[in-house]
């Protein structure tokens, strides 16, 4: 709540990704794909490019669409307000990682993961959140854990589905939550480099077959799992809902071919 009563209000998801990511651009087209600040250049400046290109990805929409998410180095030079050198330097760190991929002749592009590899992607993923999710039950905070069920304050009246731009924030949230809980550096660099593609394919799939209205249900679940400190329970939880969207992009999400 802001000062004077006035609740901030955030813009629609929808509104943020236009303006985060564009589809490639038409021949001459220099308009921006990232949504991206001038960098202090009193620090490194490939670690900030790199910094705050990863976060830009990672918070873009990438499978919304099948068309290629083109990057030009001249247009993200000026808006960084850099030489392309630090931004190539970090462009091939990022394709190292398997975000970015150089087409010869064309550019680099924001790799998408097949089918398979988003299913395998999520599989690991739930692997590394179900032991999230014990460590969460042995050392995390009660207020930590309250925190997390406030996450869905606003949709325990309304259904998700009314809300869906901001129950998929949540939805997010509440995923990168549950590292936050564990406390375990390990376990949070592990995921990082996943989180992106499972990210957004969570974002894409929780308009399907009532997945929304599901999920909450199996959110609410594996809260009250770590309120009560069920160890096995909520590692248990939290796996068979990660192994359930796995499940669901084998099945139904022929967009990833």
């Amino acid at each position: 709540m802001l000062p004077g009563g006035n609740h901030a209000r955030r813009p629609p998801l929808k509104e943020v990704m236009n303006d985060l990511v564009q589809k490639e651009p038409a021949p001459g087209d220099s308009s921006p794909l990232l949504n991206l600040q001038p960098i202090n250049v009193s620090l490194s400046l490939r670690d900030q490019a790199y910094a705050m290109l990863k976060r830009a990805i990672a918070q873009a929409d990438i499978y919304a669409s099948r068309e290629p998410i083109r990057l030009d180095e001249r247009v993200l030079s000026e808006q960084l307000g850099v030489s392309r050198t630090p931004i190539r330097e970090a462009m091939t760190l990022l394709e190292q990682e398997g975000f970015l991929r150089t087409v010869p002749r064309r550019g680099i592009y924001i790799q998408r993961k097949t089918r398979r590899e988003i299913v395998e992607m999520i599989q690991m993923w739930a692997a590394l959140e179900s032991m999230a999710a014990r460590l969460a039950t042995l050392h995390a905070s009660d207020d930590a854990i309250a925190a997390v069920r406030h996450l869905f304050d606003s949709f325990l009246d309304a259904a998700p589905a009314e809300h869906l731009d901001e129950y998929s924030d949540a939805n997010i949230a509440f995923h990168q939550a549950i590292f936050d809980l564990a406390d375990s550096n390990v376990l949070s660099d592990a995921m990082r480099n996943i989180f992106a593609h499972v990210r957004a394919i969570r974002r894409a799939t929780i308009t399907q077959s009532d997945r929304a209205a599901r999920s909450i249900v199996d959110h609410m679940r594996i809260i009250e799992a770590l309120e009560r400190r069920d160890t096995e329970r909520a590692e248990r939880l939290v796996r068979e809902h990660s192994l359930e969207l796995a499940a669901f992009v084998q099945a139904n999400c022929d967009f990833l071919d």
